[in-house]
């Protein structure tokens, strides 16, 4: 197939160091190409692809400085992606969320959108009400309950290709990564590791959303023997920073979309501690790869368990569940589902014929047929 990878921009395809939306583009873009596709990626110019990289600006968003407007390239990637270059595809397969939406209604190549943020927010009720023939993915059944009535063509668990090795035996610290935020709550992880009297270290970003409760919330707490605050970590360092924990806190109060920090931890045979939020029983079988916690003092109770989690088990549910073959042999069976029935001679594709026909599909992808149509 001739398939377009549509890339948020904040960060490079694969990200230098966080960015977890971009890591996933990047993957399922690598693996696609190594299966045969022709694959062609919209993103950031200082990108690393075997696909052919159509850059929208020069370099990832997020760590530009001065003033720079970071909408503009972000709207003519979309022109040329959605508009002038859409004839090219066979599908479209955007990681925009949401911002694609307006141009994925007027394009004649099937657009299949991949939502990767939460979606229990009250102002996304309208917009997923006006673009509901909007075909659309999760990344976990549970992330789609507050849009029940989108168009879901089907829930695809995030995968990895075989980037961490087995790490057979336990280490001696708790591991917090990811970012420093309210959401993510790091106060809980540093404060379960203090009761229990483990060392934490702590690899994560803080945005500049996030500064002001990164130096009034956490910054104070890591001023203490047990907590070790490392900052942002590459690729690379992740590898041994998860594989040589003894577990793995995911302390997330909100309803976390997926977490591929927890699928990394298992693919190192990390057990991994988390909160019953969103998407996490899904992913963490309790008891064994992990467990599930409903509170911060069940969480410390659940520390003197661990040993009865074997790393083993870990490891081969990330080789069964999680791997990258497995997510883009799920996301070709929908492209190849939806380019069966939205595919039509381009002439006869106006914008007011194509959103009729993609509010007649039905969760499987399937066309409803209406009264007096063929």
């Amino acid at each position: 197939m001739k398939i377009a990878q549509v890339a948020p921009l904040w960060e490079s395809v694969p990200p230098k160091l966080y960015g977890g939306t971009e890591r996933v583009v990047s993957y399922i873009t690598e693996e696609l190409v190594r299966q045969g596709h022709e694959v062609t990626l919209f993103a950031s110019g200082d990108s690393h692809t075997t696909a052919d990289l159509r850059p929208a600006c020069p370099h990832a968003l997020r760590l530009l400085s001065g003033p720079v407007n970071r909408d503009a390239p972000l709207i003519l990637m979309q022109e040329q992606a959605l508009g002038a270059e859409a004839e090219e595809f066979d599908i479209i397969h955007s990681h925009l969320d949401f911002l694609s939406f307006p141009m994925s209604r007027r394009c004649a190549t099937p657009v299949l959108t991949t939502l990767h943020g939460r979606l229990d927010l009250p102002e996304l009720v309208p917009i997923f009400r006006e673009y509901a023939e909007m075909p659309v993915v999760s990344i976990s059944d549970s992330q789609r309950l507050p849009l029940p009535d989108a168009n879901w063509q089907g829930t695809v668990y995030h995968g990895l290709p075989d980037l961490y090795e087995f790490h057979p035996n336990p280490g001696s610290y708790l591991a917090y990564l990811g970012r420093i935020c309210p959401e993510k709550r790091p106060d809980h992880a540093i404060e379960i590791a203090k009761r229990v009297g483990i060392p934490l270290r702590i690899a994560a970003k803080v945005d500049p959303v996030d500064r002001d409760y990164f130096e009034t919330t956490i910054e104070p707490l890591l001023d203490h023997p047990l907590i070790e605050y490392l900052g942002e970590i590459t690729d690379a360092e992740k590898c041994d920073f998860l594989g040589e924990a003894a577990a793995v806190l995911c302390t997330y109060d909100w309803p976390e979309p997926f977490g591929i920090v927890l699928i990394e931890a298992l693919a190192c045979g990390t057990p991994v501690l988390a909160y019953r939020r969103g998407s996490i029983p899904e992913i963490i079988e309790d008891g064994v790869t992990g467990f599930i916690c409903d509170n911060l003092n069940d969480m410390v109770a659940k520390i003197d368990r661990l040993p009865l989690i074997q790393r083993r088990r870990c490891r081969e549910s990330f080789e069964t569940r999680f791997t990258v073959k497995r997510m883009v042999e799920d996301y070709l069976a929908i492209y190849e589902r939806m380019a069966a029935v939205l595919a039509r001679p381009r002439r006869f594709l106006n914008g007011r014929s194509r959103r009729s026909r993609l509010s007649r599909m039905n969760p499987t992808g399937l066309a409803i047929p209406q009264a007096g149509t063929a």
